[in-house]
């Protein structure tokens, strides 16, 4: 599993949007590049640029996602019948901690992905510690007992930040919620615009 040490808002500003939409983005003030070379004028990307820029913002999004992970998904919504863009973005959104973040269990992507790894999250009734595990239309997923009471997890739910999409059910008193289906790539509700057909 790839671990993000390095400043995770790098990536915005790297990309130069606020890919989580979140209000300590460094970008609201330094909207250039970062490192000592962050204020020389950028060229016009090339079209390979674009892509790669598309890719970028769709694994930094889900935590920062490695290579070797991210083709994986690629070739399975490649695999599956319909849209690739909207496989693919299925495929992700179905991630246990991506549920968990719209859920609003953990106030950013990599909050609920060390939210998953240390155990506190029950998938119909069984501890599931992957990050990436697949989760299924109308699994019941709920935090453990035990760690009902942590302070991240009660200030990610009182946070106004954003809201539940609607293929999500929660209720934030009892900590558990229902994934009902698989959103399209409309229903999703990113901060910034994703283009997973530039990926594809």
């Amino acid at each position: 599993m790839t671990k993000r040490a390095e400043s995770k808002y790098k990536i915005n500003r790297r990309l130069g949007v606020n890919l989580w939409g979140r209000p300590k983005s460094p970008i609201a003030k330094r909207e250039y590049g970062p490192g000592q070379h962050g204020q020389r004028r950028k060229g016009k990307p090339t079209d390979f640029g674009i892509q790669l820029m598309a890719k970028q913002k769709l694994k930094g999004y889900y935590g920062n996602i490695g290579e070797k992970a991210f083709r994986k998904y690629y070739f399975e919504a490649v695999r599956r019948k319909g849209d690739t863009s909207e496989n693919l973005i299925e495929l992700l959104e179905r991630r246990l901690d991506a549920v968990i973040y719209r859920m609003k269990l953990a106030i950013t992507p990599f909050a609920a992905r060390q939210f998953v790894n240390h155990g506190h999250v029950m998938v119909n009734g069984k501890r599931v510690n992957i990050p990436s595990y697949q989760v299924k239309d109308n699994d019941v997923i709920e935090v453990r007992e035990k760690s009902k009471q942590m302070v991240a997890l009660l200030d990610a739910t009182q946070s106004n930040e954003r809201d539940v999409p609607e293929y999500v059910e929660v209720d934030h008193r009892a900590m558990k919620g229902r994934f009902v289906r698989a959103p399209k790539l409309s229903d999703v509700p990113y901060p910034v615009q994703m283009e997973p057909n530039l990926v594809v």
